[in-house]
């Protein structure tokens, strides 16, 4: 078992606390302890939580590398199949490689947090580090890890994570921004924007990304043509067919992702529009269906694969050295192709 890291306070050895220690205090055996520590079955849910507590407030921390671990590093995602995840693996695959590290994968439900169950197994996997693709660990969780020394950095984060919590981003207002003066400086004056999810920090910026190019450029922010979905192809294609069957129908869209900006291109071409000749559509992300697409995608690259070798670099640093500046965001970029134009 590694020795705990000393501390000032709560410890029986020159200032140090030791497992016999908490023990003592949870009136628990040392096995129990330690069966706590190693995520393992056999503990009741109050032992086990006030183990935990006595090892947040006594200072208990791992320190140096764990002969019991294997040397797995573990990315968590929400979806395997989605071409954000498969741009994420291929980064943190090419780190842990480098590393001599194997890569272990795990796929959650929600974009936010993860479920009951994921802590227990992430004790007992005890990986030497974690990318994290959500960004609302419970306190509770994030004192878990600490404790056993898992580093963990969140990439591309959904929400805004707390201070303490290490993340990689991109510049996401800054992609907004650059998809819309693209627009704009191609003659376009009624743009649309299709937007992800309210509740994602990312979408969030991209939408005051486009507000903000509009005001530089003096054009009014038309609610009645802003629409936002789930970043999917289908929400995609059900908000760009509904504003497209407007009167006044806009001549151009920023889409808050490159999925949501193909659905808005299903719908003109559904509705017997060209694009881009009669209208333009800007993406976001850059993945390889971008490029494929007809007429190959215009969109916003943002650097997925060097985001994740960067939060995979990042996370195994803080194992043994303090990094003073765990935040950290990426360059976007344009990337002009054939699917937008001049408006007619």
């Amino acid at each position: 078992m590694p020795e705990p890291t000393p501390r000032p306070h709560g410890g029986d050895t020159a200032g140090r606390p030791t497992l016999e220690a908490i023990a003592r205090r949870a009136a628990v055996s040392l096995s129990t302890v330690s069966k706590v520590l190693n995520g393992r079955a056999g503990v009741s849910a109050a032992t086990r939580a006030r183990v935990e507590q006595l090892l947040h407030d006594s200072g208990y921390a791992r320190r140096g590398l764990d002969p019991e671990r294997g040397g797995l590093l573990e990315l968590v995602v929400a979806d395997l199949t989605s071409e954000w995840s498969i741009e994420i693996i291929r980064g943190v695959e090419r780190v842990t490689r480098e590393a001599g590290l194997v890569l272990g994968l795990s796929a959650l439900d929600d974009h936010r947090r993860p479920g009951a169950e994921w802590i227990a197994g992430v004790l007992s996997r005890k990986p030497v580090a974690i990318v994290l693709q959500f960004s609302e660990l419970t306190a509770a969780h994030r004192r878990q890890l600490r404790t056993r020394n898992i580093p963990y950095v969140v990439v591309d984060p959904a929400g805004d994570p707390p201070a303490d919590v290490p993340a990689i981003g991109a510049t996401n207002w800054s992609g907004g921004v650059s998809a819309t003066r693209h627009l704009i400086g191609l003659g376009h004056r009624r743009i649309a924007v299709v937007s992800g999810p309210g509740d994602m920090m990312c979408s969030r910026a991209r939408v005051a990304g486009y507000q903000s190019a509009l005001q530089e450029a003096g054009l009014r922010f038309d609610p009645a043509i802003a629409a936002a979905g789930d970043f999917s192809r289908a929400s995609g294609e059900r908000e760009g067919r509904r504003l497209l069957e407007r009167d006044d129908r806009p001549t151009a869209f920023v889409c808050g992702n490159d999925l949501q900006a193909l659905g808005v291109i299903d719908a003109a071409f559904g509705l017997g529009l060209d694009v881009p000749g009669d209208v333009s559509v800007v993406g976001f992300d850059d993945v390889a269906p971008a490029l494929w697409a007809r007429p190959p995608l215009t969109t916003i690259r943002q650097p997925l694969q060097e985001m994740a070798e960067e939060a995979a670099r990042l996370a195994l640093r803080l194992r043994g050295e303090d990094v003073e500046n765990t935040r950290l965001e990426l360059a976007t970029s344009l990337v002009v192709r054939n699917s937008t134009a001049a408006p007619r």
